[in-house]
């Protein structure tokens, strides 16, 4: 007998996000009964999904420290660094304004709120963060203390510090040899640990996607069908034409290379609907699958993870919009620039945790004077879409870690 041909981890996960669609489907109707409500959806689905998030989430800071140590430490040339630094803001932050003007644009030919009865529309109480002034947000990227933004996983901070930390080793040589080597086998242990939780993933994705179909089934969909579907057009073209068109160009890589060797952390990123899950992966990908170095991946992939939230910056284009509409505001050039700007700039704040997009979607309201209770009108289907968006913005860290280490001289795999 030949021997059994191994299923991928892609094929797994694939498998277990459709049998939680038909799972969440079936139970949907039966949400209310004592026996789903109680050990189907709030223990074996809860302990599947958010287990394996949190699992996931625990080895986020350490590896995003000793990678970026590694990487900023690795540089030996510390120009070369700043080459690299500014090259990946300028690529995140230039495709992040270019993904809300595809959202604007595609938003006003699809007119997601036309014709949606505000009656059919739950309210929800939301509250939202204090717009900060960008000096402030510049500011607080600065750690008062190391130890306690490792501790709170405030990863502005912890990049800065680790950036600047892999520096001072760089430029130290020899003699600070031993905290470097220990920083490598720190990553070594990250990435392993990655490994094995990864093996998990089937079941966390089964967990978590039955969770969200039981609880919303296909129905909540309906009022709202056109926003979402608005959404998910304009992130695949987001993805397929200036991602792809970026990497041909640029970085003179195969598209379909591409896909096929990124699905499984795309498929995570789809199902957590969470970069900082997403990150393990990425490195691992990039670094493995590409044949990036750690040098250029340990520093574009972590920080990318943190400020190039494209996925999160098509949504509020579009929710601007579609609540815009539901209220009847006709929007000026003047605001569009202003909703460009915001969206922008409040992705560099935006956590990769699950939901924390459509809050960060109050910063964008409040500058175009939309009322903040429109917030609530996205928030009931804000699950389906957070999948989406977040498998663009971890797609979107490959593709400037691909382009960073071609311009840089390296043959891609």
């Amino acid at each position: 007998m030949g021997e059994r041909k191994k299923v991928s981890l892609t094929t797994k996960i694939f498998i277990a996000l459709i049998l939680g669609v038909i799972t969440g489907l079936s139970l949907h109707p039966m949400k209310e009964n004592i026996f789903v409500d109680k050990y189907l959806l709030n223990f074996i689905f809860a302990f599947l999904g958010n287990g394996f998030v949190r699992a996931i989430r625990m080895v986020v800071v350490p590896l995003v420290l000793c990678s970026l140590v590694m990487g900023s430490a690795g540089i030996e040339d510390v120009t070369k660094l700043g080459r690299i630094g500014i090259k990946t803001l300028a690529f995140y932050l230039t495709t992040t304004a270019f993904a809300v003007v595809l959202a604007l644009v595609g938003g006003n030919i699809i007119n997601p709120g036309k014709g949606v009865n505000l009656q059919d529309l739950s309210q929800v109480a939301v509250s939202t963060p204090e717009t900060k002034p960008f000096v402030e947000i510049l500011l607080d990227m600065i750690p008062l203390n190391p130890i306690e933004a490792l501790a709170t996983g405030n990863m502005l901070q912890i990049i800065v510090f680790a950036i600047l930390l892999g520096v001072a080793l760089s430029l130290l040589g020899e003699k600070a040899s031993n905290i470097k080597k220990l920083f490598e086998e720190g990553n070594a242990v990250s990435l392993k640990l990655v490994e094995l939780i990864m093996k998990l993933a089937p079941f966390g994705v089964y967990g978590l996607i039955a969770k969200t179909f039981t609880t919303l089934g296909y129905v909540a969909l309906i009022p709202l069908f056109k926003y979402f579907m608005g959404v998910v057009i304009i992130l695949m073209l987001h993805c397929l034409i200036t991602y792809q068109g970026i990497l041909i160009l640029l970085g003179r890589y195969n598209p379909i290379k591409f896909f096929k060797g990124f699905a499984p952390t795309m498929m995570v990123g789809f199902s957590t609907a969470s970069s900082s899950a997403c990150l393990p992966s990425s490195l691992k990908t990039v670094q493995e699958t590409f044949g990036i170095s750690k040098t250029i991946s340990s520093f574009t992939i972590p920080l990318g993870n943190t400020i190039n939230m494209d996925g999160t910056a098509v949504m509020q284009g579009i929710a601007t919009i579609f609540i815009a509409q539901i209220y009847g505001k006709d929007l000026t050039l003047a605001h569009y620039v202003s909703i460009i700007l915001t969206a922008t700039l409040a992705s560099i704040g935006t956590a990769g945790v699950p939901g924390v997009g459509v809050i960060m979607l109050g910063m964008v309201l409040v500058q175009v004077g939309l009322p903040l209770e429109g917030i609530g009108l996205v928030m009931g289907i804000d699950r389906f879409v957070d999948m989406f968006r977040t498998m663009i913005n971890v797609t979107g860290d490959a593709v400037c870690t691909m382009v960073i280490a071609k311009t840089e001289g390296e043959q891609l795999k």
